[in-house]
């Protein structure tokens, strides 16, 4: 007896249709938050088309070229849904106005320095210059930055974010992490890099990829504010500890391989708290 497989494709749509559902269902939850950003930052329907067209291009490219093929015009077509006038206009990949937070001197030159005071606080002051080998900012810098920024430029860069404080041929550290709260630009480029990777993760085990990535949550409903507030307190001291040990292990690893390595990791934590209205929201007034 044999059995065959059907060829009725419309036994397959509702399958097709509901993965696209789910796909829909989970691009709108994440894009919430990115359009609630885009609105308060001005930006228009407009410039959110273009931005989606051209990363749909570009991870179209990608995606045909990890099969090993570069795509043209049709397959491109065809892939992203965009007619074949679209794809042959937009062939260069869309600009980046935002600096690449792990390629910043300043942070790693201050993740540096946070690491040394955590066992030795009193190194929180260090002269801006000094003989070796007593240690100085411009020692962290040089050896933080592998050379490649003079510590002039770094230290510049820290007092204008306000994580360190210059006086009298001296830096004295004003923070107690890489947050820079009064620069828009930067903090941008945090968010941007952090979720993208938080993504990618997550991303990257729904496909069932190797390896699996860590991406783990812990979340509750019904209670109080203040108790999300001891909650986050917490995830905060026990983070503090947690990311020393791991930036001196990122530290160790990176000299081993004298900065040459071929991979990069991002290990982060976030905690987001609200309070829930307490009966539906009324549908907005129309005209």
């Amino acid at each position: 007896m044999f059995a065959f497989a059907s060829c009725d494709r419309s036994l397959r749509k509702p399958l097709i249709d509901e993965r696209l559902g789910w796909a829909l269902s989970v691009c709108a939850r994440v894009m919430r938050p990115l359009i609630r950003l885009a609105l308060n930052m001005g930006v228009k329907h407009r410039d959110l088309e273009e931005l989606v067209r051209d990363l749909l291009l570009e991870e179209a490219r990608t995606s045909w070229r990890e099969k090993g093929v570069e795509p043209n015009i049709s397959q491109l077509s065809i892939t992203t849904g965009l007619n074949r006038k679209a794809v042959t206009h937009k062939v260069r990949a869309p600009a980046d106005a935002l600096p690449h937070t792990d390629m910043s001197a300043a942070s790693k030159t201050l993740t540096a320095w946070l690491e040394i005071v955590s066992t030795l606080p009193d190194l929180k002051t260090l002269p801006v210059t000094a003989a070796e080998p007593l240690l100085s900012f411009e020692m962290l810098a040089r050896r933080s930055s592998r050379g490649n920024h003079h510590h002039r430029a770094v230290l510049d860069e820290l007092t204008r974010l306000h994580m360190v404080e210059e006086k009298d041929g001296c830096a004295t550290l004003a923070v107690a992490g890489f947050v820079p709260a009064d620069d828009v630009r930067s903090m941008l480029a945090f968010l941007g890099d952090n979720a993208r990777d938080h993504l990618l993760a997550g991303v990257s085990n729904t496909f069932g990829r190797a390896p699996q990535m860590l991406e783990r949550s812990v979340f509750a409903g019904g209670l109080t504010l203040d108790d999300c507030g001891a909650i986050q307190q917490l995830a905060r001291l026990r983070w503090d500890a947690l990311h020393h040990e791991l930036a001196g292990l990122m530290t160790q690893a990176v000299d081993a391989a004298e900065g040459q390595g071929g991979a990069r990791i991002r290990v982060g934590v976030y905690a987001y708290h609200e309070e829930r209205a307490a009966t539906a929201a009324k549908p907005a007034a129309t005209d």
